[in-house]
């Protein structure tokens, strides 16, 4: 695993916020190691959501492991226990956010109709300044900031084998989305690794 060795940090947010971007923390190779096992070994589960006062399918394949139950858009995740392999992946989001972690969301995006909505993880139960490390395999995806103030729009492509840490302020001045994209085929796996007291 190619820790030390990682490409430039780079701060994403002009302000009101603490956004870091590390790319090639893993090889291309071990990101499509962990891509081919991520997908395999994740008993994947596609939920209906609540938005805006409505039931919708969510638009991605998803599945919640760690300590403690997670709640959302009136949706509440029931944990399994971390694998061996996700234990690993979350010494690696522990090192680069320098906080520990109990819980992981993995998420499936099959190919570009495959999405995430706008919103912050500002749920009461991640604290006062979530720290979330979010950990990507696969295909390069956009994924934007929205302040919610300003509108102020910063984009940044999740590469396959980088970790981005978000933490401070972030959730609650942006809002962040991973939106749809006809140009891309491949799937993606994305890891947000959090603490839930």
């Amino acid at each position: 695993m190619t820790l030390f060795g990682h490409g430039d940090v780079r701060q994403l947010l002009p302000y009101d916020g603490d956004v870091r971007y590390h790319p090639d923390v893993f090889s291309l190779t071990e990101s499509r190691a962990h891509l081919a096992a991520l997908i395999d070994e994740t008993p994947w589960e596609s939920r209906n959501i609540v938005l805006f006062g409505r039931e919708v399918a969510q638009p991605r394949l998803a599945c919640w492991y760690g300590e403690r139950a997670y709640t959302y858009s009136g949706l509440t995740l029931e944990p399994r226990e971390f694998t061996s392999r996700l234990r690993d992946l979350c010494g690696v989001a522990e090192r680069f956010a320098d906080r520990s972690f109990n819980t992981v969301l993995l998420n499936l995006y099959r190919d570009g109709r495959d999405s995430m909505g706008w919103h912050a993880d500002d749920e009461r139960e991640l604290g006062s300044e979530p720290a979330i490390a979010s950990l990507s395999f696969g295909a390069v995806r956009k994924f934007r900031f929205r302040h919610r103030e300003s509108r102020e729009v910063v984009n940044v492509d999740l590469e396959p084998g980088s970790v981005l840490v978000m933490r401070g302020l972030t959730q609650h001045r942006w809002m962040h989305d991973l939106p749809k994209t006809a140009k891309v085929t491949e799937p993606r796996v994305n890891l947000t690794f959090r603490h839930i007291a």
